[in-house]
């Protein structure tokens, strides 16, 4: 697969070429402010660093609810924080890209900015149990849009956000399930994206046995870079708890989309460990991370005596 010399060498690759963490903790996507927290403990969670580090700025949650604007909830907050995502990024002229999330549309201009960077030669693996592809006619949250968005369709502010789109036949979702039968417009919506795009994807029970698909995906198409989103919610909510699909608020509503997700830890890294052996992960997005044990004991403790407010 890598028959330019640039690649012969991964360890001198990465002495040469620098890898920016970016830290965004947006939640305004997801109409969530728990995402905040939930980035906060992967920074926290994930391995040191001595690469450049940056921190996409957030507008602060408070107690006034967000509002729809032209059709998509918090879009010009979104869309500022995108277009500073962008400075952030252009100011060190990375390589690589490392994103800790925040919602899934935190993967919009780092994974556009890759796609120019390497001027279309990049693959885009989406590991989601949501494809992402919806747009406002369906939906309001944006972070169910960024995939259509880098495929150069949706709101046009957004797309405009993706000097080159993303070639549908580099795109593979990995660990997608069809959406419930209760949401009928965004279930046509997204099986005639699908089918409009010809686009590909893996469900959770294939991936169980192996990962041919995605590694015959990527020999056919020839590309040498990949970006690679996880969203958290693929994994199985009964092995891994921090998770929407596992919001211990009994007063939300009970639909979210589609099933939850079927994959454990040990697959998803198997995956990403196999597809790093045939090209150069030169992107990897980690999001919607909702700790919501941490974050009911980060609570208590506040309101304890000797260690929080209480005297």
């Amino acid at each position: 697969m890598k028959n330019n010399n640039l690649f012969n060498n991964k360890e001198n690759h990465r002495e040469v070429y620098s890898t920016l963490r970016l830290l965004f903790p947006q939640w305004q996507g997801g109409n969530n402010a728990a995402y905040i927290f939930g980035s906060e403990m992967l920074d926290w969670l994930a391995p040191h660093t001595d690469g450049p580090v940056e921190k996409v700025t957030v507008q602060n949650p408070s107690n006034v609810p967000l509002e729809v604007e032209d059709g998509i909830v918090a879009k010009e907050a979104l869309l500022t924080q995108a277009q500073d995502a962008r400075k952030l990024i252009e100011k060190h002229n990375p390589e690589r890209i490392v994103i800790l999330g925040g919602d899934c549309l935190v993967s919009l201009s780092p994974f556009a900015y890759l796609n120019k960077k390497y001027n279309g030669d990049l693959a885009i693996l989406w590991v989601d149990t949501h494809p992402d592809v919806m747009n406002k006619s369906v939906y309001q949250n944006g972070h169910a849009m960024v995939m259509g968005n880098l495929l150069g369709q949706g709101d046009e502010d957004f797309v405009n956000l993706v000097p080159q789109p993303v070639k549908p036949s580099h795109v593979m979702f990995a660990g997608v399930r069809e959406t419930l039968p209760e949401l009928p417009e965004v279930r046509i919506m997204e099986k005639n994206f699908f089918e409009h795009f010809q686009l590909r994807s893996v469900s959770p029970e294939e991936l169980a046995n192996n990962n041919t698909s995605v590694i015959d995906w990527l020999k056919e198409i020839g590309v040498r870079n990949i970006a690679i989103h996880v969203d958290l919610d693929v994994l199985d909510p009964k092995l891994f708890r921090s998770l929407l699909f596992s919001n211990p608020d009994p007063s939300l509503p009970s639909i979210i989309g589609s099933p939850s997700g079927g994959m454990t830890m040990t697959q998803v890294t198997k995956l990403l460990s196999e597809v790093s052996e045939h090209v150069e992960v030169v992107g990897l997005s980690i999001t919607e991370h909702l700790p919501w044990d941490a974050m009911a004991l980060k609570n208590m403790l506040s309101n304890l005596p000797l260690i929080g407010g209480k005297k």
